[in-house]
């Protein structure tokens, strides 16, 4: 369980929040935080560098002097590299520095980085973050009183023009919402000011694809279960009709017995008059 003080925009801790450990209290995966941060710069590339090649270049469509005679070596055109003002060879011409990464893998980065910024105690929750007038001064006065003196970032739940006025003339500081809270600008601020609102919100975000947490599925409301006679009822219906008897009559048995048995002889002989039957006169 994470928890962090909300303070207010005096400096005082109103309450405790309790913080979702999937996105605030993960363990910072440095590898994908590092490939969010290369992507990021290079899609900030705008790739329009050009360098002008000997075909490019104005001029040079004289050959200098003859081809023989002259005892110099041949040229062809002043415009060629090894030429001053001629073009150049391999220099860099317009190009797409575009990286595709992974939702989950941005996801993933934001939340190592949030989760960091818990564990190094550079997060400050306030409650309500309005400011008395769009000033310089109050906005400086704020930020000390919270602790928070250096560069920060301030993550608003909403739109605030007092606030974003009176961040402008401060070169470290800059005010977004919770849609436009990009990766670098949390790792190149040292504070991270974020109202209560702005906690929900990106929270919400950053968890739409995670699995609930052992604690969210105790929470939930268990599922209505059928009653007993219902239940005996429809196992009853769907077992196969049990017979009528499990076990047949004694004599039910017995006749079915002998009746499957082969017939035995009508009367053996008693063994003493065979004996005597066998004699010879």
């Amino acid at each position: 369980m994470t928890e962090v003080a909300v303070k207010s925009i005096g400096g005082e801790v109103v309450r405790q929040l309790e913080l979702d450990e999937r996105v605030w209290g993960i363990t910072p995966n440095t590898a994908v935080l590092h490939q969010a941060v290369v992507t990021q710069l290079a899609n900030q590339r705008k790739g329009t560098h050009a360098t002008k090649t000997r075909g490019m270049v104005a001029g040079g469509g004289k050959k200098p002097w003859r081809q023989k005679g002259t005892g110099r070596a041949r040229q062809g055109s002043t415009r060629a590299p090894h030429w001053r003002g001629g073009g150049i060879v391999f220099g860099p011409h317009p190009r797409s520095y575009h990286r595709d990464l992974p939702r989950k893998m941005h996801r993933l980065a934001l939340r190592s980085a949030l989760s960091a910024k818990v564990q190094d105690g550079e997060l400050v929750v306030v409650d309500q973050f309005t400011l008395a007038a769009a000033k310089t001064k109050e906005m400086v006065a704020v930020l000390e009183r919270l602790g928070a003196t250096g560069s920060a970032l301030i993550v608003l739940g909403e739109a605030d023009g007092a606030a974003k006025r009176a961040a402008a003339n401060l070169p470290k500081v800059r005010t977004a919402q919770p849609g436009s809270t990009n990766l670098l600008d949390v790792l190149k601020h040292r504070w991270l000011l974020i109202t209560v609102d702005a906690v929900e919100s990106i929270t919400r975000t950053l968890s739409a694809d995670l699995k609930p947490t052992a604690a969210a599925t105790e929470s939930s409301p268990p599922r209505a279960s059928r009653p007993a006679e219902t239940t005996a009822l429809a196992g009853e219906a769907s077992a196969p009709p049990a017979p009528a008897s499990a076990s047949p009559p004694a004599e039910t048995t017995a006749t079915t017995s002998e009746a499957g048995a082969p017939p035995a002889p009508a009367s053996a002989p008693p063994p003493a008059e065979s004996a005597a039957e066998g004699e010879t006169p």
